[in-house]
């Protein structure tokens, strides 16, 4: 039987601020990297995406800062120096990892801060000469502080990678060296990735200390995607997805659901059909600023917009509990970006719905992904938006159109030769008017 997080050798502060946000018993991969990462040895995780890898290496972080309402704090020498740095792929992980650590530190005084590219240096570096003890950050804009001589970290004793896979598919890996090479002091790294490509191996054994690989796998999936994730595959054209896509939103029991575009501009026009058509959409891609794309984020999260349209790179380490549709608006690029995709459901143990749309000219990507991964779906069925199917498979009610609103009416456009006629009748009494007081003061001015 699991232990629970109060049967572990944790502080009292730890246990008590995981329970309050509702944490009990930890998942797999926490229970096996726990141990080990408390007695401060290396660690490589790897465990599917939605499995609780942010408390398996926050719990232990947290654990070994030393807080300002701690009893050492008054001998410890490096007082306001980052003691612990995070590094992420995004800038919407860097928010999400910063969120998850303060909710277990902040009843200690820890201080976190996110650091990434978008937003000004000048709030981030006063942050930082107030004195902070986690640092949560993206390469590019770690490197730029530490050049800076803003961010110290000589001092950092502990090192977290979070999703590496995603950081060599970015191009971040140069930058993550750097990062490594500038911790001399470090007493523990952990490394923490879905898959384990042999740059991230690489890099694992040239930085690390005699590390322990734990892979977690469900004994109820041993296929490379969760099981509790249904997935639906439609052969659809390309006019009518739309219409499909309306549809499904419909669907009985969906909740917040995320819509899933291989380019920039697909994605901003989905999201403006589907706003048109009278749903709560917002999209969320690598054109807009960042304060749109946390406006976005924080709506969704909020429930103020149910559908949030997003291209892969703006979705990376998006983590939002009680997403129940993933859809898949155009056929992923391979097996990786699928899997990283409908993962954004059945997070924690919960189940999902993921809905594929293939185009003809898609269907040989699909069918490679379909042969990696053996999902036994290689023939996606010819689907329309009117299709009885699409209605029964996905729970749409009966009679559902595409959209939920009816069109606002379309103001008259009238033409030129329309308004002329218009135009002389108004500007008659006008030239009428000053005509008559010309006449009066001439007429004065004659009688003076």
């Amino acid at each position: 039987m699991s232990p629970t997080f109060a049967e572990l050798p944790l502080r009292s502060q730890t246990i008590e601020a995981l329970h309050a946000h509702g944490f009990l018993a930890p998942f797999a991969i926490q229970e096996m990297v726990l141990p080990i990462a408390l007695a401060d040895g290396d660690v490589i995780g790897q465990a599917k995406t939605g499995t609780g890898k942010t408390l398996a290496f926050g719990i232990p972080v947290i654990e070994r800062v030393i807080a300002p309402q701690d009893p050492e704090w008054a001998d410890f020498a490096n007082k306001g120096m980052p003691q612990v740095l995070i590094v992420v792929p995004t800038r919407e992980l860097c928010t999400q990892v910063t969120r998850d650590i303060e909710e277990l530190a902040s009843n200690r005084g820890i201080r976190t801060l996110a650091v990434y590219g978008g937003r000004a240096f000048e709030p981030q570096i006063e942050a930082l000469h107030a004195g902070v003890e986690i640092v949560v950050g993206t390469p590019g804009r770690l490197l730029d502080l530490s050049r800076q001589g803003q961010l110290k970290l000589k001092e950092v004793s502990r090192l977290v990678l979070d999703e590496a896979d995603e950081m060599l598919d970015l191009g971040f890996l140069p930058d993550v060296e750097k990062i490594l090479s500038s911790t001399p002091n470090r007493a523990q790294t952990m490394l923490f990735s879905a898959t384990m490509p042999g740059d991230i191996i690489a890099l694992a054994r040239r930085f690390m200390n005699q590390p322990i690989h734990i892979r977690t796998q469900d004994s109820e999936d041993e296929g490379a995607v969760v099981t509790r994730i249904k997935q639906h595959v439609l052969r659809a054209h390309a006019m009518d997805k739309i219409e499909m896509l309306a549809r499904i939103l419909q669907a009985d029991g969906r909740g917040p659901t995320m819509v899933f575009c291989r380019t920039k501009r697909t994605a901003q026009k989905t999201a403006e059909d589907l706003l048109e058509r009278g749903f709560k959409a917002a999209p969320i891609h690598g054109d807009l600023g960042q304060s749109a794309r946390e406006k976005a984020l924080s709506d969704f999260k909020a429930g103020k917009s149910d559908v949030l349209v997003a291209t892969d790179v703006a979705a990376r380490g998006i983590d939002i509990d009680g997403i129940t549709h993933v859809i898949n608006y155009q056929c992923p690029e391979d097996e990786k970006t699928y899997v990283h995709r409908i993962g954004r459901t059945a997070r924690a143990g919960a189940h999902g719905i993921a809905v594929t749309f293939v185009d003809w000219d898609e269907l040989a990507r699909w069918k490679m992904i379909n042969q990696v991964l053996e999902l036994g779906l290689a023939e996606p069925e010819e689907t329309y938006s009117s299709s009885e199917h699409l209605y029964q498979t996905l729970n749409i009610p009966a009679g559902s159109t595409g959209r939920l609103v009816k069109a606002k009416p379309v103001a008259k456009v009238e033409s030129k030769e329309s308004r002329a006629p218009r135009a002389k009748q108004a500007a008659a009494p006008v030239r009428t008017e000053r005509t008559e007081r010309t006449r009066t003061r001439t007429k004065k001015f004659k009688e003076s």
